[in-house]
């Protein structure tokens, strides 16, 4: 895939190979290091062989994601030291996917941002996201 980001990891210049195992790594963008910004130490642990989803991985690097993940949580828990995270898949554009090549967003959680105590469904739950009524059924 010579157009993805994630295969050629110089297409995006500020991001930032963090930690790797044998089926995986996890990238941070340049921006996510500064201290107190939005999304201050977010990530992604990606596969490194291209999968368009997690659908699509195999046991391996299933099981390597989560090893990896444990090995991330430490990483961001000495460099940032958040007091929660939100972990998260977007599968298929409907799904909020823009880049196709499998993605967990691994997101520190801090108690001084405006939306603290707010999970990943609270936005789905929003007026904002109420789906139109089928009137001809």
């Amino acid at each position: 895939m010579k157009d993805c980001i994630f295969c050629n990891l110089e297409l995006e210049p500020t991001q930032k190979l963090i930690l790797r195992n044998e089926y995986c790594m996890f990238l941070q963008l340049k921006q996510a290091q500064q201290q107190g910004i939005c999304l201050e130490g977010s990530g992604v642990i990606i596969p490194i062989v291209h999968r368009a989803t997690p659908f699509d991985l195999t046991v391996d690097e299933w099981n390597a994601t989560y090893a990896l993940l444990l090995d991330v949580k430490n990483y961001l828990d000495e460099m940032y030291q958040p007091q929660g995270y939100n972990l998260g898949w977007n599968c298929g554009e409907i799904g909020g996917q823009h880049i196709f090549h499998s993605h967990l967003h691994v997101l520190p959680r801090y108690a001084d941002e405006p939306l603290a105590g707010k999970g990943i469904r609270f936005m789905f739950k929003s007026e904002e996201n109420k789906r139109e009524q089928i009137l001809n059924k």
